[in-house]
């Protein structure tokens, strides 16, 4: 099982990650109709990021509350 510290640092990658992924999804949409081909790449990549960053707080609140 990861430390807290681990979790901590992997939630600041991953929150990087989101938001550099929720600014691409924005620019996107900006930029419409040009590129509308790869909105369902886009989005399903600020998904993932936004999951993932979900999941990590979940285990360090798991780590924290045990």
């Amino acid at each position: 099982m990861s430390s807290i510290d681990e979790v901590k640092a992997e939630i600041r990658k991953l929150s990087s990650k989101a938001v550099n992924m929720k600014m691409a999804l924005h620019d996107l949409s900006e930029d419409l109709p040009i590129n509308w081909t790869t909105i369902n790449d886009v989005a399903q990549q600020t998904y993932d990021a936004y999951k993932a960053l979900e999941d990590a707080r979940a285990r360090l609140k798991a780590l924290e509350d045990a």
